[in-house]
C-alpha cells in the first residue's frame, strides 16, 4: 500500500471519526426554547376559534399542555429578566422596563443568567439567530435583559453549531406576534371572538383579526423548526418548551397585571431517547399554577445541576419538583414614560391586584400604544361619544381602584370587581390573597416599593414622574 493510499485512508477514518463523535447522542437531553413574544395561549390547542395552528397543536398532542403558565410581568424586558435568572425582577432591581442598559448595573451576588449556570454543568448554549435556509427566516437573538451583562451570554447564534456541541441548550424567539403585525390575511375579523372590555366595532374586529393571523405565521415557523430538529436527528435527544415571553400584543393585556398581560401558553415535547418524567404524558394537560421563573431551575435540574441557592423559582417537572404553588405573583412599573406600580396575586380561583398609583387613569399617556394599538385610540372616542358598555368604559375612567378582585371561576375576563363586595366568600378570599401580596413583596425583597427616581425616568422617555414612595404596603384587614 503506498504512502498516498494510506494518508486518505487516515483522512477518510478521520472524517468518519469527526462524523461519528457529531452524532453521538448526548448523556443528557438537548433543550430548546420556542418563546414567542406578547402572546396568550390563543392557539387552536387552547379553544381558539380563526386560527390555524397545527404544529403546536400536534406538539401539544405528543407531550403536555400548560394552561396556568404565569409571566412575573406583564412586559418583555422584566418578564425576560425574571424567567433567564430564576429571579423576580423586582428583587433583582429589573423591574422597570428597559432600564439599567447605560449604568452598569450588575445582578446581585449569587444572581446568573440560565446559560451561565448551564455552561457550568457542560451545556453548549445558543441563542438562535441563523437558521437553515430551509427554514427561510432569522431568529431575533433577543436578550432585552435590565442589567448589564459581562461578556457573550450565549456560546454561538447558529443552528448550524448545535448538533456538534450536545449536550446544548438554546433559544429561538419569534417576534410574529408582536406588533406590528405583518402575517398573511386568514382569519375573519367577523367571526372572531373580543373580549367584552373591547367594543364589538370593524377596527377592533380587525385588529384581533390581524393578532390571530400572526399566530397562524407563528405556527408555521414552529414547525419548520421541529422539522429541522427531524432532518438534523435531533428530534430524539431534545426537549422542546414553546411558551410567551409576556401576555397579549392588546390594550388590557400587555403592561398589565390581568390574566391577559400574565397568562400564556407553555407546551412542553419531552424527547423519546430519555425517560419521561411522570408530570409529562401525550396529550396530558398541566393545570397546575406555574411561573415563568420556574423555568430556569427546571432546565437546571434536567441538565442534571443543582438548583442554585438564591433562586426564587422552583422545580417543576421530575421527582425534585416542589409542591404545587398555592399563589402566583405579578408586578408592573414603569413601562416607556408611562409610571404606574400594580402588584398581584392570584391562586386556583381568585386574582388580586393592587393599585398603588390609583390615581392615575388606566389609558395614562403611552406613545406606544397610541401609536400601535387601533383600540387604544378607538376606547377614547367611543367613550366621549357616549358608545360604550360599563364594562368597556372602564378602561376611560380618570382613576384605578385601590384593590381590585376578580372570581375567575365564574368571571374569566375579570370584570365584575369585587372588592367591595360585602359577601363572607368574597371578602375572606380578599384578605388571604392581599395578605400573600403584602407576605411576597416582604419576603422578596420588593425595589420597586420607591418609585424610579426621576432623572433616570426622565432618560426613559417619562414626561411625568413621582418621586415620592409608592403607598405603604399595608392595608387594614
Amino acid at each position: 500500500m503506498n504512502f498516498r493510499l494510506l494518508v486518505c485512508l487516515a483522512a477518510s477514518l478521520a472524517a468518519l471519526n469527526t462524523a461519528q463523535t457529531a452524532v453521538t447522542p448526548p448523556a443528557r437531553p438537548n433543550l430548546l426554547w420556542l418563546v414567542a413574544e406578547d402572546f396568550g395561549p390563543h392557539l387552536g390547542c387552547y379553544g381558539t376559534k380563526e386560527v390555524w395552528t397545527p404544529n403546536l397543536d400536534q406538539m401539544a398532542r405528543d407531550g403536555v399542555r400548560c394552561t396556568r403558565l404565569y409571566t412575573t410581568a406583564p412586559v418583555c424586558s422584566p418578564s425576560r429578566s425574571a424567567f433567564m435568572t430564576g429571579m423576580y425582577a423586582t428583587t433583582i432591581g429589573a423591574h422597570n422596563h428597559r432600564s439599567h442598559r447605560d449604568d452598569g448595573y450588575q445582578l446581585p451576588a449569587g444572581v446568573r443568567v440560565l446559560t451561565d449556570w448551564l455552561r457550568d454543568a457542560g451545556y453548549f448554549t445558543a441563542n438562535v439567530v441563523e437558521l437553515p435556509a430551509a427554514c427561510s427566516f432569522r431568529g431575533t437573538g433577543k436578550t432585552d435583559w435590565n442589567f448589564t451583562y459581562t461578556g457573550q451570554p450565549f456560546d454561538s447564534r447558529k443552528w448550524s453549531d448545535l448538533k456538534s456541541h450536545q449536550p446544548f441548550f438554546a433559544q429561538i424567539n419569534f417576534q410574529e406576534t408582536h406588533r406590528k403585525f405583518r402575517a398573511p390575511k386568514k382569519a375573519d375579523p367577523a367571526k372572531v371572538e373580543l373580549p367584552p372590555y373591547y367594543p364589538d366595532h370593524p377596527v377592533a374586529r380587525a385588529d384581533w383579526a390581524e393578532y390571530l393571523d400572526a399566530a397562524t405565521e407563528l405556527d408555521r415557523k414552529v414547525g419548520l423548526v421541529l422539522q429541522q430538529l427531524e432532518t438534523d436527528g435531533l428530534a430524539r435527544n431534545t426537549v422542546v418548551v414553546f411558551f410567551g415571553d409576556n401576555g397579549q400584543a392588546h390594550v388590557r393585556g400587555k403592561q398589565f397585571c390581568y390574566e391577559s398581560g400574565l397568562l400564556v401558553p407553555m407546551i412542553i415535547r419531552w424527547s423519546k431517547d430519555f425517560p419521561a418524567p411522570q408530570q409529562i404524558r401525550p396529550g396530558a394537560v398541566d393545570s397546575r399554577l406555574l411561573a415563568a421563573i420556574d423555568l430556569a431551575p427546571t432546565m437546571l435540574d434536567l441538565a442534571g445541576a443543582p438548583k442554585p441557592a438564591k433562586m426564587e423559582g422552583q422545580i417543576f417537572l421530575g421527582d425534585r419538583a416542589a409542591p404545587p404553588r398555592e399563589f402566583v405573583f405579578g408586578a408592573r412599573d414603569r413601562c416607556d414614560e408611562t409610571v404606574f406600580r400594580f402588584r398581584t396575586a392570584r391562586d386556583a380561583r381568585y386574582r388580586y391586584i393592587r393599585n398603588f398609583t390609583p390615581d392615575r387613569p388606566f389609558l395614562q399617556t403611552n406613545d406606544y400604544k397610541e401609536r400601535s394599538y387601533p383600540v387604544w385610540n378607538l376606547l377614547k372616542e367611543l367613550n366621549t361619544a357616549g358608545k360604550l358598555t360599563p364594562p368597556q368604559a372602564i378602561l376611560c375612567a380618570p382613576t384605578m381602584p385601590e384593590e381590585e378582585l376578580y372570581d375567575l371561576d365564574a368571571d374569566p375576563h375579570e370584570i365584575a370587581n369585587l372588592a367591595k363586595s360585602t359577601q363572607a366568600e368574597h371578602q375572606a378570599a380578599l384578605r388571604r390573597l392581599r395578605a400573600a401580596m403584602e407576605r411576597w413583596i416582604e419576603d422578596s425583597h420588593d425595589q420597586g416599593r420607591q418609585l424610579e427616581p426621576a432623572d433616570i425616568a426622565a432618560r426613559k422617555g417619562a414626561t411625568k414622574v413621582d418621586t415620592a414612595p409608592a403607598e405603604s404596603t399595608k392595608r387594614s384587614q
